[in-house]
C-alpha cells in the first residue's frame, strides 16, 4: 500500500485536529502520516485533549497549535487527504494545497465550546475524541490502494457522516 498524508484542519487547531493527528500516526503508522493545522491557531494545545491522547497510551511530546500557512509552502509535504473537523473551518476558503488532496468534512462538536464542570467538559472531549477515533478507523478500514478517486472521495465523504 502507498503511503499517504493526511491533515486535519480546524480554526483553533488546539482539540479536534489535534486529537485527530495522533489518532491517525498511532492507527494508521505504517501507512499514513497526519498532520494538524487551523486557520486561526490559538496558540495552545487543550490540555483535556493531551489528557484524551495520554489516556490510550499516545505519545504527546511534539504537539503545538500551529497555522495552515505552514503547509502551503512550495517544500511542504504533498497532502493526500485533508479532513475538516470543525464547522467554522468548513466553510473558510482554505490555501490551495499542493498535490490537489481529496477533501471531506468531518464535523465534530467541539468540546472546548462546553462550559460546566469539569466532568461535563472532560466528557465532551472524551466523546469528541470517540468520534474521531471511529471516523478514522473506518477512513483506515478503505481498500484505498485498489478504489479510484470517485470512489474514495464518496467513501470519505460518507465517513464524516457516521
Amino acid at each position: 500500500m502507498p503511503h499517504y498524508n493526511v491533515m486535519f484542519l480546524c480554526t483553533g487547531n488546539s482539540a479536534r485536529s489535534i486529537m485527530a493527528e495522533a489518532i491517525m500516526n498511532h492507527k494508521g503508522t505504517a501507512n499514513f502520516t497526519a498532520y494538524s493545522a487551523g486557520s486561526h491557531p490559538t496558540g495552545v494545545v487543550r490540555p483535556e485533549a493531551i489528557r484524551q491522547i495520554e489516556k490510550t497510551g499516545m505519545d504527546t511530546a511534539n504537539f503545538r497549535s500551529r497555522s495552515w500557512n505552514e503547509f502551503s509552502m512550495p517544500d511542504s509535504p504533498l497532502l493526500n487527504f485533508v479532513f475538516t473537523v470543525c464547522d467554522n473551518a468548513a466553510n473558510e476558503v482554505c490555501p490551495l494545497w499542493p498535490g490537489q488532496p481529496m477533501t471531506a468534512h468531518w464535523g465534530v462538536p467541539d468540546p472546548a465550546a462546553v462550559r460546566g464542570s469539569p466532568d461535563e467538559i472532560e466528557r465532551a472531549f472524551s466523546q469528541a475524541f470517540t468520534a474521531l477515533d471511529r471516523r478514522i478507523s473506518l477512513f483506515l478500514s478503505l481498500p484505498l490502494a485498489t478504489l479510484d478517486a470517485l470512489s474514495v472521495q464518496r467513501e470519505v465523504d460518507n465517513i464524516g457522516k457516521q
